[in-house]
């Protein structure tokens, strides 16, 4: 019976509890933004919106995945790594065949039907925390040798891969997230500067080509709307409702369920969604967007710090991956519901409603979690081509 009790004591001691209740307490915040985002959908007589139903169905079952996750030897998930990615890049591949997109982008294909439950899945959210964990690996594998052109370049390629794929799925929002943890987790693994440099130096080379072979018409019309905001009302529409919303707000809100647009049917389109931001802000005011920002931040600053305390270069790295994943969302969805970027599809993380999103994070929040455990009174695991440097080094 001591044994037993004393190893219960062990799994308390050995669990995140400040990441878990940081993730959950934004969790809760979001569901309820959501719900008072989605109170005008609720067919008469019931109790809560499709969409915050499904939020509270992915947040619970993602965190019973993240403490499952958390038990596993990160040891055993980062052995893992060539299967994990196989099953990300079938998940994608299938998009080709039975994607469907959403009503406003019918050609895009970002999202798998799950049969006649009328959910969808899109394993873009899944390949990101794929991408972190084989791409941490990737770049353990190769450290010793990550000044040298050709391996930089195969790490290049192997990013390329589900840049690429999302990307042509129609999906540019994520495919920009993805490029931000390639270049965050190279920097961090110590690639040299002159080859950030030479990327740089290509991707302005590339602007032309990309406005012109890649952008379509609504991708260029929400640009050229951020500058000629008079010549693209119609595109503007989504962000000038989002920041009137936002000013009218204040300091302290209109109040909970009670903001002019939030509670208005469509007055925001996407207000559960890409805008729930400015939910926040016309209904909490400047101090709920304040309280939003510092949960998210608290959670990027503990994912870091987790990072910065593990032995094994791989795991540092992907946590440095999964901040980088967050943080990133978290600027450019801001910086949308803010007209400072145009509309590209990015959710608040913990935030925005959206089964994938939700579940996907938390899956990431288990692997952090268990890096956490399972880093405790273990010596560094090297799984280098060669063990001339240690893993501390990054």
């Amino acid at each position: 019976m001591k044994n037993i009790l004393y190893k219960i004591k062990n799994l308390i001691n050995e669990t995140d509890f400040i990441l878990m209740l940081l993730c959950i307490a934004t969790s809760i915040f979001g569901i309820t933004m959501v719900f008072s985002a989605t109170r005008a959908t609720i067919p008469e007589g019931g109790f809560i919106s499709r969409d915050a139903r499904t939020m509270i169905l992915a947040v619970a079952l993602g965190l019973a995945i993240a403490i499952a996750v958390s038990f596993i030897d990160y040891n055993f998930i980062t052995k893992m790594f060539p299967f994990i990615g196989a099953v990300c890049i079938l998940l994608m591949l299938s998009l080709f065949i039975w994607g469907k997109g959403p009503a406003e982008r019918p050609d895009a294909k970002t999202w798998l039907s799950l049969g006649n439950s009328g959910l969808y899945f899109q394993p873009s959210e899944l390949l990101k925390i794929g991408f972190i964990i084989t791409f941490g690996m990737h770049i353990e594998l190769v450290s010793d040798k990550i000044t040298k052109f050709f391996h930089v370049l195969l790490l290049c390629v192997h990013a390329a891969v589900p840049i690429g794929l999302v990307a042509l799925t129609g999906d540019m929002g994520s495919a920009l997230v993805f490029l931000i943890i390639f270049i965050v987790m190279m920097f961090c693994a110590g690639v040299q500067l002159r080859y950030f440099a030479i990327g740089a130096a290509a991707a302005v080379a590339a602007i032309p080509a990309v406005w012109y072979f890649v952008f379509d018409t609504t991708q260029k019309s929400r640009i050229l709307g951020l500058i000629y905001p008079d010549r693209y009302t119609d595109v503007m529409f989504q962000q000038n409702q989002g920041m009137k919303a936002i000013i009218s707000g204040g300091l302290t809100g209109q109040g909970l369920f009670n903001g002019n647009l939030t509670q208005v049917e469509n007055a925001i389109p996407e207000a559960e969604n890409d805008m729930i931001f400015t939910c926040i802000g016309e209904e909490l005011g400047i101090i709920g967007c304040a309280a939003a920002l510092m949960l998210l931040l608290g959670i990027i600053i503990k994912i870091m710090l987790v990072g910065h305390k593990s032995r094994y270069g791989a795991t540092k790295l992907m946590c440095y991956g999964m901040a980088a994943m967050i943080g990133s969302q978290t600027i450019i969805n801001i910086g949308m519901c803010l007209k400072l970027l145009p509309v590209i599809g990015i959710t608040l993380p913990f935030f925005s409603a959206g089964g994938s999103s939700n579940l996907c994070v938390y899956i990431g929040i288990g692997l952090i979690l268990s890096v956490y455990r399972f880093d405790k009174d273990k010596d560094a695991i090297s799984y280098k081509l060669s063990n001339s440097r240690p893993f501390s080094t990054y």
